[in-house]
């Protein structure tokens, strides 16, 4: 690991784990975390949840396992140019997801609707819960046991109501204060990701047409790049070609205004970080061209009625499950069961559905409600 600057997170500087562990003999503590997150079941399942497209509808559309591993990428790249901690970037990155879902957000839209007068159900705060309570692969404790500095960064939103409940974890949402910048990092390199591989999904899938994308400058500046340094391709290969440039825009403009607001605040230690306004950030025109992305994204792609239809699809599945459940505790596996003993039904329902991969769910959903499977 390259040396890091002192307002880095590092093993020394660190919370440490819950469960105290001997040390680990030939990698890092957050080595660890990402190993450990890497062999979790919750991160295999991810293969099978949904990005945008539901799985059933292509092999070659953004699955949360792929979207996780390019997060990571792109992270551990903006860390290490900035001389902070990319281990702790990546496992932040690979583990972000871990609780979405099946059928992305109009699942955990669907379940938090489910969950409304048991709590809510927020991805984030299911990714946490998956780390620290779900995971059953260690004799020693529940979870992961990973380093405080990664569950913090796993935690993206929190409702000053919740984080009371979370001790130390939820303390910066109570008191205004900034995660590590190995979190900041994470946050913006997960919009970079999901932004710029959800236009290519979209032309992939023909919802989104290059016409379209003519309206929007991040697009068109580097499309535009491209044909006049490769005249002679066309179809995929620009394409590819054209979104790699985004990217790469997008993180170069990010490590620029980055290490100028790092250098403005001049921070010595990691909690002078903390005590600071966050400082991973893009510049305003990027931010601009960002927020249009986005814009068309939510209106030529997640509102495209053909997206829509799977989505209404989905969000039954989904309601249709927890109430059949809810209604029937013992239609829940063993495991389940005892856990609604603990917790109660709702959330152990929440829990079981969470897990699930979007056809494993769909399966379930057959075998509850269609005559003729088991």
């Amino acid at each position: 690991m390259p040396d890091l600057a002192p307002y880095a997170v590092g093993d020394g500087n660190s919370h440490g784990r819950a469960f105290v562990e001997p040390r680990p003999k030939a990698r890092s503590e957050f080595q660890r975390d990402r190993d450990r997150i890497v062999h979790s079941t919750a991160f295999r399942r991810l293969e099978y949840k949904t990005q945008v497209f539901v799985n059933h509808e292509g092999d070659l559309f953004r699955t949360r396992l792929t979207h996780s591993i390019e997060v990571a990428q792109i992270a551990r790249s903006i860390a290490r140019a900035l001389h902070l901690n990319d281990d702790l970037a990546e496992a932040i990155a690979l583990a972000h997801d871990l609780g979405h879902t099946p059928f992305g957000h109009a699942g955990q839209d669907a379940l938090n609707e489910c969950m409304r007068e048991h709590g809510g159900f927020e991805h984030n705060l299911q990714s946490l819960r998956i780390v620290d309570r779900l995971e059953e692969r260690y004799g020693a404790f529940d979870g992961l046991n990973l380093m405080f500095e990664t569950r913090e960064g796993i935690l993206k939103h929190c409702s000053p109501a919740r984080a009371r409940q979370l001790g130390d974890l939820g303390r910066r949402f109570i008191e205004g204060s900034s995660p590590s910048l190995e979190a900041q990092i994470c946050n913006l390199a997960d919009e970079i990701a999901y932004n710029n591989h959800d236009v290519d999904d979209g032309l992939r899938s023909g919802v989104l047409t290059l016409e379209q994308l003519q309206e929007i400058s991040l697009f068109a500046r580097h499309a535009a790049e491209v044909d006049a340094e490769f005249p002679e391709i066309a179809g995929r290969r620009r394409v590819h070609e054209t979104i790699r440039r985004m990217i790469d825009a997008q993180v170069t403009d990010l490590l620029a205004e980055s290490a100028r607001c790092i250098s403005e605040a001049a921070p010595n230690s990691l909690e002078d970080v903390h005590r600071a306004p966050e400082m991973i950030d893009f510049t305003p025109a990027m931010k601009d061209e960002n927020r249009a992305l986005k814009s068309f994204l939510r209106e030529n792609l997640y509102h495209h009625y053909q997206v829509l239809r799977m989505t209404t699809k989905a969000r039954r599945v989904i309601q249709e499950l927890f109430n059949a459940f809810v209604d029937n505790p013992r239609l829940l596996p063993p495991q389940y069961l005892d856990l609604a003993a603990h917790e109660g039904i709702a959330r152990a329902t929440a829990d079981y559905i969470a897990g699930m991969t979007d056809r494993y769910s769909m399966k379930e959903h057959r075998r509850l409600f269609s005559v003729g499977e088991y």
